[in-house]
């Protein structure tokens, strides 16, 4: 269990996320099509996921934006932007900011990810939803970046995510 901060008041996670050069969790997440987006379709590439509470958020949707724009650059990584909402939210949000650089999945069927992945929140006013995390994964699935970011409300550490990819 891990334990954040969301406006100063404690808040804790079903686990603890997956550490530096530990395995990337195998995952099953619904994408805007509402298909399957699995781990092994990133097969070959470096994958960087971008995990957060709501797209219907400022921290969240500035957290998107700002990936979607350094995916752009990117070479041979896949940008996936992961919450609980639902892929008919986040297909509209990404027409309206014209968000195409990323892919956006959604972990509304049973959480699966959430938990396996130890981020999902166990208490407080977003109990059920994800913590804010960053993972960057290597082209073989091992981790090579993580950040829980301490107060919900705050941005990950963009620059440490895009260092891990060098």
């Amino acid at each position: 269990m891990a334990t954040v901060t969301l406006g100063g008041n404690p808040v804790n996670t079903v686990g603890n996320i997956p550490t530096v050069g530990s395995d990337l969790p195998d995952f099953d997440l619904v994408n805007a099509e509402l298909g399957s987006l699995k781990k092994s379709d990133f097969a070959g590439k470096k994958v960087v996921l971008n995990i957060f509470p709501s797209i219907d958020t400022g921290t969240c949707a500035t957290s998107t934006r700002k990936f979607n724009e350094l995916a752009a650059n990117l070479d041979n990584t896949a940008v996936v932007c992961v919450s609980h909402d639902l892929p008919f939210a986040q297909k509209r949000f990404c027409g309206a900011e014209g968000i195409e650089n990323v892919a956006m999945a959604s972990d509304f069927r049973g959480g699966s990810f959430g938990k396996a992945f130890g981020l999902e929140f166990s208490d407080g006013p977003l109990a059920g939803l994800h913590s804010r995390v960053v993972i960057v994964a290597d082209e073989n699935g091992k981790v090579m970046h993580s950040q829980q970011v301490a107060e919900i409300a705050d941005e990950p550490n963009y620059e440490a995510a895009l260092a891990a990819l060098k």
